[in-house]
């Protein structure tokens, strides 16, 4: 009896075991859950329009769901109706079309637009039965230093390109320099050419600067820098100039040659003035050897009077 009991425990405690394991197994194979999508923040604009039409600008830099309202007063005419739409960069968005009541003395649409990229900057427009007109400029904020000169520098040294974000605007996560190459531009990298390049940017990031080290001609081109956002980036551009040390004097070599021919000229001339005036053997020049019979005798007789009156 005992036998058998101590058969039957055995047998027992393997099943325990065996169910332990496969719970174990089971619960290990078992996914995290996953984490919760973060809702995107949501902005609102609202513009009262009394006019005809109206232009308000809208700088983003977090991807948003973008609310737009728009109202409108209405003309001298005051339907009870009228067709509204919304376009974007002067496009028609589709099934956008939609009646409006005049209420309360006004007509009044609103619209959600998902910002979310730069695809998703732009115009966007309501209107108001192609009567009026209310634009919203969608966009990052701009870089508020824009160089119309480029920057002029010498061969063998180096240049200091500056892009700078107005202090008013909110400051960019971070900067990129790019250099064009025909129509296309291509991203600087420092860390694969770090004594040609530095970029150096304020802790503020309002400011960053590119330089160039030892330049050449061919540095000369148009550089791009980018304030990154998170919803994109704003760009702005500087040209970059390499001359040679002697090629601001070119000028003045130009004028200093002319000035040379000028004297040379001049001391021809007056040297070729004082050969004609050289005296002869009989006591006359050059110039009245030269002159008519009559002039020479009239010459002569005047001399004769002032010598008698003497």
């Amino acid at each position: 009896m005992s036998a058998s009991w101590k058969q039957l425990s055995s047998q027992i405690l393997l099943l325990l075991v065996s169910c332990r394991h496969i719970n174990t197994k089971a619960s290990s194979s078992t996914q995290p859950p996953l984490a919760p999508i973060t809702p995107l923040k949501t902005d609102v604009r609202s513009i009262v329009l009394k006019g005809e039409s109206h232009t308000e600008k809208i700088e983003l830099v977090n991807p948003v769901n973008l609310t737009l309202e728009c109202t409108w007063t209405g003309n001298q005419n005051k339907l009870p109706n009228i067709t509204s739409y919304w376009t974007k960069d002067g496009e028609e968005i589709q099934n956008s079309q939609l009646s409006v009541q005049f209420h309360n003395g006004q007509y009044n649409i609103k619209q959600v637009f998902s910002i979310v990229s730069e695809e998703n900057l732009g115009n966007y427009s309501c209107v108001f039965g192609n009567e009026a007109k209310i634009v919203f400029i969608v966009a990052i904020p701009q870089i508020g230093e824009v160089r119309d000169k480029p920057i002029i520098s010498y061969m063998g040294d180096s240049a200091v390109l500056t892009c700078k974000m107005d202090d008013k605007k909110p400051k960019p996560n971070t900067w990129n320099w790019y250099r064009h190459n025909g129509t296309e531009k291509e991203q600087i990298n420092v860390t694969v050419e770090p004594h040609r390049y530095e970029i150096k940017n304020k802790e503020e990031k309002t400011e960053t600067r590119l330089v160039v080290n030892n330049l050449t001609e061919a540095d000369s081109g148009l550089y791009s820098c980018g304030a990154v956002y998170a919803i994109g980036t704003t760009m702005s551009h500087v040209e970059l100039k390499v001359i040679a040390f002697m090629e601001p004097l070119k000028p003045f070599i130009v004028i200093m040659v002319e000035v040379v021919v000028l004297v040379a000229a001049i001391l021809l001339y007056e040297k070729s003035q004082s050969k004609k005036k050289v005296t002869t053997g009989d006591g006359t020049t050059a110039d009245q050897k030269n002159m008519p019979q009559g002039d020479y005798n009239a010459t002569e007789g005047s001399s004769s009077m002032r010598q008698r009156k003497v």
